[in-house]
């Protein structure tokens, strides 16, 4: 081999290597995207107001599958609608286009039960009956409603352009993401046997504290392990007046709260994270009624599965010692199976489309981000062995005038939380971006 042909080799070696397996290839061979992604945001726009205007929640999911599935059918994707099994409305697509990775996009389709209080001209005015017989409204507070118009307008832009990609396109629309379910729902009915298995994963998230036209990335673990644990301190009931012939499980309880504290602060290395958090506490029925029992509900928050291991163990620990100090018997600690694990962002995948954002979103506009301790199941499709790389981009979704007031700005999850629409252009580039560069050139076919 010659000494100029054997280097051009090694350069083409290290790019594949750097990239994932294949040289990375120019933008100049895509479509515009920017130009692309803008003539579909007006009908996008109007897809994101139908969606938000009639959430539904989790488990419940029917009519906003039922569009999703629509959508994708007629682009050319082959749909199955009602994936999942008895009651789980998962919609996967999938779209081949001649030989080369398969990449999936993942979107949630879930609401939750908050009030819009937003004002928007769209808002959702959607009241139902919850299982437990109360009343509440419905509306899309987490963004799921940008991430599905992003993904769809994604779709429509691959699907327009074939002649710019090779491989298998893989959209999921997953039911149930609110209540940690849908993934896991998805996985058991075998989504990887049934559907071409991914190479690659791919999904975003509205971020309420980053601006339009920014595209936030971590490297690493994004989102954490989400736990329930229930705690339940048992005593002796009696009349508030005789405390002497009861066993009073409130200050146990209290106590309980307060040691529990301890586990993060104390036990939980400053270099690693953790959160204990005592949601609810029930007890009695009457001021000078001394209850039988106390109920604890936690959530509890961690990103490394050792840590998470630990810290449960060490709840447990807790209650049992400190009811037992105060002579009660042994509380039951019950780690409830709604389980979510951490997300976790592939560091060479993350840096890989970082490059590729950087030349299409222009300098400044693409930030790192810290990871949050907010829970998301996307991170339990990226654990099936053997494990697929995988990135949750962070897409910006408020106005830049407004972030000179962080302090004012509606969270995820708030009643008054509204992305600002122009994000739905930025979300459908980003994705379209992210595709391209990761499925297959044109020429393999």
């Amino acid at each position: 081999m010659g000494a100029k042909l054997a280097v051009a080799w090694i350069v083409t070696l290290a790019a594949m290597l750097q990239v994932g397996g294949q040289p990375a290839w120019g933008a100049d061979a895509w479509p515009d995207l920017e130009r692309e992604s803008a003539a579909l945001v007006p009908d996008l726009e109007l897809l994101y107001e139908d969606i938000h205007r009639n959430p539904e929640l989790s488990g419940a999911e029917r009519r906003t599958s039922s569009r999703l599935a629509s959508e994708l059918r007629t682009l050319g994707f082959s749909v199955d609608d009602r994936f999942g099994g008895e009651g789980v409305f998962g919609v996967v697509g999938v779209l081949e286009n001649g030989p080369g990775p398969t990449v999936m996009m993942r979107t949630e389709t879930d609401a939750l039960p908050v009030v819009e209080q937003t004002g928007a001209s769209y808002a959702s005015t959607v009241r139902i009956t919850d299982p437990s017989g109360d009343e509440v409204g419905v509306m899309h507070a987490c963004g799921h409603d940008i991430h599905m118009v992003s993904v769809i307008g994604a779709a429509r832009l691959l699907a327009a352009h074939r002649e710019s990609w090779s491989g298998t396109l893989m959209v999921v629309a997953q039911p149930d993401e609110e209540r940690g379910r849908g993934a896991k729902a998805l996985l058991e009915a075998g989504l990887f046997e049934k559907f071409p298995r991914p190479d690659f994963l791919l999904a975003l998230h509205v971020d309420a504290q980053l601006a339009v036209g920014k595209l936030g990335y971590t490297e690493g673990f994004i989102r954490a392990n989400v736990n329930s644990v229930d705690i339940v301190v048992n005593g002796k009931g009696g009349h508030g007046a005789y405390p002497e012939y009861a066993n009073d499980p409130v200050p146990a309880a209290a106590a309980i709260i307060s040691a529990l504290q301890t586990i993060v602060s104390r036990e939980v290395s400053p270099l690693d994270s953790a959160v204990v958090t005592v949601g609810t506490v029930h007890g009695g029925t009457k001021r000078n009624v001394i209850p039988g029992s106390v109920k604890l509900e936690l959530t509890v928050r961690t990103y490394s599965d050792a840590t998470r291991v630990a810290v449960l163990d060490s709840i447990e620990r807790v209650a049992t010692s400190t009811a037992r100090s105060y002579g009660l018997p042994e509380p039951q600690v019950v780690v409830l199976e709604r389980y979510t694990p951490a997300a976790y962002n592939t560091p060479e995948l993350v840096r890989r489309l970082v490059a590729r954002f950087d030349t299409v979103f222009g300098p400044g506009n693409v930030v790192s981000r810290n990871p949050t301790m907010g829970g998301d199941d996307f991170g339990r499709y990226g654990r099936e062995e053997p494990r697929i790389p995988s990135v949750m981009l962070r897409l910006g979704s408020v106005d830049e005038q407004l972030l000179k007031d962080p302090d004012s700005l509606p969270s995820l999850h708030s009643p008054t939380f509204l992305p600002d629409k122009a994000a739905i252009e930025n979300g459908v580039i980003a994705m379209s971006a992210a595709l391209l560069e990761l499925l297959g050139r044109p020429d393999a076919r």
